[in-house]
């Protein structure tokens, strides 16, 4: 199949999830899962499941999890073989827990595996971004061109420091490494202002929207603060699987709209939540060169007057 062209659309799902089991998320963070808006406890993250709900983008990105104090771990070794199967569409992001100690051995482990980033959660792992044990890993990621996914699941947790959720207290790791490349989970919920801020003072700063799809005014409000900050161009794609799909997330943003409609709120171009979700996420990333094939013949720009439709090349987005 043929490359991209420059201006081709790439259709990336930045953050999704597999586990064997659920019970590999840890007791505590399963049952926060189950407090959640979505209508089921056990969501499928099978990887059945997975490719099904994948047919919908070009290519996604799965991260593993590793959270000990919470006793949650998905090992990296599963998400590098499944991700190894499906190397012209899948990449994966090695769950890292520098509190745990030893954090360049942990990454340097997942590379060898054929990953090709890193996902860590301070806040449920328990630690200040700025820990030594931390700016380790961070030094070896900024050398090595590896980006970062900083997560936000846990964080609500009884045991997590919420206060290390905190995107303001990255900018003195993007101060000393320049080149770093970082990824927020959900805007990084609930400092979605800090998250936009951080953004716009760092041009290797990205975020995605995953959980505020699950709540139409969440998500309305960050993007309109998006759009008016100018942020919008940093967002990238994210559904939160097995939590959304893509294909949902997707029918989501174009419906984003909804709590302005009959009234004089402010509201996001249609042209803006299409780049969202067009934005070739892997050149952002710098990850486009991993991935053995990619696809560009997916007709699919998003539903049109409130229905799943896909429009054809030749028609209009306005």
């Amino acid at each position: 199949m043929k490359q991209p062209r420059a201006g081709e659309r790439m259709i990336v799902d930045v953050h999704t999830r597999v586990w064997q089991s659920a019970e590999q998320l840890g007791a505590v963070m399963l049952e926060v899962s189950r407090r959640r808006p979505e209508p089921w406890d056990r969501p499928d993250a099978s990887l059945q499941s997975h490719r099904k709900a994948m047919d919908a983008v070009d290519a996604a990105i799965v991260h593993g999890l590793r959270i000990d104090r919470l006793k949650a771990h998905v090992p990296d070794h599963v998400v590098a073989d499944y991700v190894k199967d499906h190397g012209d569409r899948l990449l994966g992001f090695a769950g890292i827990d520098p509190a745990a100690g030893k954090a360049q051995r942990q990454l340097r482990t997942a590379l060898d595996m054929g990953l090709v980033g890193a996902t860590i959660n301070p806040a449920a792992q328990g630690y200040h971004p700025c820990d030594t044990r931390a700016m380790e890993l961070y030094d070896m990621c900024a050398a090595k061109g590896v980006p970062i996914f900083i997560d936000t699941r846990g964080g609500m947790t009884p045991q997590a420091k919420l206060e290390f959720a905190q995107p303001v207290l990255f900018d003195e790791v993007l101060r000393q490494f320049e080149k770093l490349t970082l990824v927020f989970a959900s805007c990084a919920y609930p400092f979605v202002e800090q998250c936009l801020t951080l953004m716009m003072k760092h041009e290797r700063v990205f975020a995605n929207l995953a959980d505020q799809m699950l709540r139409p005014w969440g998500l309305y409000d960050a993007l309109i603060r998006a759009y008016q900050l100018h942020a919008t161009d940093r967002l990238l794609l994210g559904s939160g699987f097995p939590f959304n799909t893509p294909h949902q997330a997707m029918v989501t943003l174009y419906s984003a709209a909804a709590p302005a409609r009959g009234t004089q709120l402010p509201t996001v171009p249609r042209q803006q939540i299409r780049s969202i979700i067009e934005r070739d996420a892997l050149a952002c990333l710098n990850l486009a060169d991993y991935l053995k094939v990619r696809r560009t013949d997916r007709p699919w720009i998003g539903p049109r007057n409130g229905s799943a439709a896909y429009m054809s090349e030749g028609e209009s987005s306005a």
